[in-house]
Order: structure tokens, then sequence, then C-alpha cells
């Protein structure tokens, strides 16, 4: 199980941007699919965002579609989520996920899935004016 630690949360005003990181200590991060998650509060966790370790495609839910950018930096084994346009509900505890699925496995079956092997802690983004 690797473990992960996000960081780059915060609070942001409407429309503004943050750059959420997703690291491993001890491994890299190029072998395995990365997944970034968000809850609110009294809300089921969801996917927002996931790239695959194969072929670096992508999947963004609906709501984040046009706003989020996924990416990999190989050379720093990390997992960068960019969120622009920020919006009051995307206010949530973001997390990231890694695991290593079979080939057959889609980006958006992935992200549909909170059955990762390894979670990071999670990081706060509130916005808000």
């Amino acid at each position: 199980q690797l473990q992960l630690v996000e960081s780059g949360g915060g609070l942001v005003q409407p429309g503004g941007s943050l750059r959420l990181s997703c690291a491993a200590s001890l491994f890299t991060l190029d072998y395995y699919a990365i997944g970034w998650f968000r809850q609110a509060p009294g809300k089921e966790r969801e996917g927002v965002s996931c790239i695959s370790s194969s072929d670096g495609s992508t999947y963004y839910s609906d709501s984040v579609k046009g706003r989020f950018t996924i990416s990999r930096d190989k050379a720093k084994s990390t997992v960068y989520l960019q969120m622009n346009s920020l919006k009051p509900e995307d206010t949530a505890v973001y997390y990231c996920a890694a695991d290593r699925f079979r080939r057959t496995t889609t980006v958006q079956a992935m992200c549909l899935t909170t059955r990762w092997g390894s979670w990071g802690q999670g990081t706060q983004v509130t916005v808000s004016s």
C-alpha cells in the first residue's frame, strides 16, 4: 500500500484557481492509475478525475469537465489536479488514490468506483466569498 500525500488545498473565492498535488513517499507513481475524489459534508465520495498508467488517458466527471485538468509529472512522480473557475459547489475534502488496474479497465470505470488500494489523507478545498 502506497503512502500518498496531497497538498495544495485552501480557501479561494468563486472563479479562482487551485492546484492540488499528489505524491507518494518511497515509490514512483508512474505505474499506477491515479484518481482524484472529493467528499462534501453529508455526501458520498465521488470521482472527479482519473488518469491511467498505461496510455495517460483521462476522465473527468461532468461537474468539472472543462474546468479541471489532471496531469502527471513523471520527473517528480507527482500527479496534479489544476482546478480553474472554482464554484462553491466544489467545496469538499479532496483525496487522491492510487491502484494498478487490469489493462481492460477503462479510466471512466476507475473513476466510478472507490475501491482503490491506496488513499491519501485528504486536503480541504473551500470556495467561498
